[in-house]
C-alpha cells in the first residue's frame, strides 16, 4: 500500500520525504515497484501501472510532478491500475477532505486565495468527473502577490515595426507559437499563465475554476499577439501534444481531451518555407491530407 502524505513540514512518500524535481531513481526507490517509461517530443512520462501513478519529466531525469489516476484512462501511458493507495493531507484522507469541502472556497496558507489545496509549498489539484475526484496532481507550488515583481509592461501587446505573418487558423497559430516560444524560444516574452494571472489587472483571473476550458484573456493574448516574419524560417516541424507548454497555458486541467486548438485550414503553411514535418493531435482530417497534399511529412500522434 502506497502512503502519501503531505504535512506543513514535508511531502512523503512511503516515509521518504520528497522534494520537487526528484531524481527519478530516488522515487523508484521509494514506490518499490516496476515502471515504464513513455518520451514524447516535450516530455518523459514514468507509469507505474500496478500503483495507479504516472510521473512526468521535462528533461528524463527529474520528476516534476506526480498524478495519481483514481479512473481509468485509455491513453498509451496510462497506469493498468486505479490508485488504491492513500494520500494524507494534515493527516485527512485527502479524498475524503475533498468529499466534505468540495463546495467551500478552502484557504489553506496566508495569501492563498484561490481555493487550492497547497501545504510547504505544495499543490494538489483535483480533476474531477460528476462529483468523483478522477485524478490528483501533484506539483510544486510558486505563489505569487499580485503584480509583484512582473514588469508592468511584460504582457502588453505592442505593435511591430517590422514586417509580421499573418494567420487566418488559430489552431495553426498556436502550434507556431509552441515551437518558437517554448522550444526554440526566440519569440519573447515566454507567456506563463500563472504570471500573467497575477500582472493582469482588469479582473481577478481565477485559474483554479476556470482553467478546465481556455480562459479567455490568455487566448485574446494568443490571437493579438504579432509575430515577426523574420520568424519564418525557424519553423521545420510542428509537433502537436496534449502536454505542449501552449495548451497548458491556456487551459491548464483540460487533459489535453479538447479540440478547442483543432487547426481546420492549412492556408497560413505557405508562409513558411522550411515547415517539412506535422505530427498532430488537433487539426481536421481535412487539414491533415492537405499538409500530406503539400509535401509535408505528416502522421496523427
Amino acid at each position: 500500500m502506497i502512503t502519501l502524505r503531505l504535512t506543513p513540514t514535508s511531502f512523503e512518500i512511503n516515509a521518504v520525504s520528497i522534494t520537487f524535481p526528484v531524481a527519478i531513481n530516488s522515487l523508484k526507490d521509494c514506490l518499490k515497484a516496476n515502471f515504464r517509461q513513455t518520451n514524447t517530443k516535450n516530455n518523459t512520462l514514468f507509469t507505474w501501472d500496478d500503483l495507479g501513478i504516472i510521473a512526468y519529466s521535462e528533461n528524463g531525469e527529474l520528476v516534476d510532478s506526480l498524478t495519481l489516476e483514481l479512473e481509468p484512462e485509455a491513453y498509451d501511458f496510462s497506469p493498468k491500475s486505479i490508485f488504491s493507495g492513500t494520500f494524507y493531507f494534515k493527516d485527512e484522507d485527502i479524498s475524503k477532505y475533498y468529499n466534505s469541502h468540495k463546495n467551500e472556497r478552502v484557504e489553506l496558507f496566508d495569501g492563498d486565495d484561490g481555493g487550492a489545496l497547497v501545504l510547504n509549498n505544495i499543490s494538489a489539484w483535483f480533476d474531477v468527473n460528476d462529483d468523483a475526484i478522477s485524478a490528483i496532481e501533484i506539483s510544486p507550488y510558486q505563489s505569487y502577490t499580485r503584480g509583484e515583481g512582473i514588469p508592468k509592461d511584460k504582457y502588453t501587446i505592442k505593435p511591430l515595426d517590422e514586417a509580421m505573418l499573418h494567420f487566418t487558423d488559430f489552431g495553426f497559430k498556436l502550434s507556431v507559437i509552441e515551437t518558437l516560444m517554448y522550444e526554440k524560444e526566440v519569440l519573447l516574452p515566454k507567456f506563463d499563465l500563472y504570471e500573467f494571472a497575477n500582472w493582469y489587472q482588469p479582473r481577478k483571473i481565477d485559474i483554479d475554476a476556470e482553467g478546465y476550458d481556455p480562459i479567455p484573456e490568455a487566448e485574446q493574448y494568443f490571437k493579438d499577439l504579432p509575430i515577426p516574419l523574420r520568424l519564418a524560417s525557424e519553423l521545420t516541424e510542428i509537433y502537436q501534444d496534449g502536454g505542449n507548454d501552449i495548451y497548458m497555458n491556456l487551459a491548464p486541467f483540460s487533459g489535453g481531451a479538447v479540440t478547442f486548438w483543432d487547426i481546420e485550414s492549412t492556408e497560413d503553411v505557405k508562409q513558411f518555407p522550411n515547415l517539412k514535418t506535422v505530427t498532430l493531435c488537433y487539426a481536421k482530417e481535412k487539414a491533415y491530407n492537405e499538409f500530406i497534399e503539400m509535401g509535408i511529412k505528416t502522421e496523427w500522434l
